[in-house]
């Protein structure tokens, strides 16, 4: 039987891969972990990408805190690329958009 965590990222995996994403096992189990209760609940799961408060608070939080990136310029413009990038998504995982962020700034 899968745990919560193995499942959540089958579903990442799933949008990754539909957006042309390859996937860094290792990176995706990081990012999953990272984000610990957010990957499951509902008001946090998904990222309203098209509210600049949020967006405000994906730089903060995970681009300037967790990634460690002190170039807002260099988050924001990594931000607005995986915007970009996920723009035929509706609801956008959180954890997919954290796991594209972190490969943007420059993680492997």
């Amino acid at each position: 039987m899968k745990t919560k965590s193995e499942l959540k990222m089958e579903k990442y995996a799933a949008q990754l891969k539909k957006i042309g994403v390859p996937i860094n096992k290792e990176l995706l189990e990081k990012v999953t972990k990272a984000l610990g209760p957010a990957n499951y609940k509902l008001d946090a799961m998904f990222v309203a990408a098209s509210d600049k408060n949020e967006l405000k608070t994906v730089l903060n939080n995970f681009v300037m805190k967790k990634l460690v990136c002190n170039d807002k310029e260099k988050g924001m413009k990594a931000i607005c690329s995986t915007k970009e990038k996920m723009s035929g998504i509706n609801k956008k995982y959180r954890g997919v958009f954290y796991y594209i962020l972190a490969k943007k700034i420059g993680l492997k």
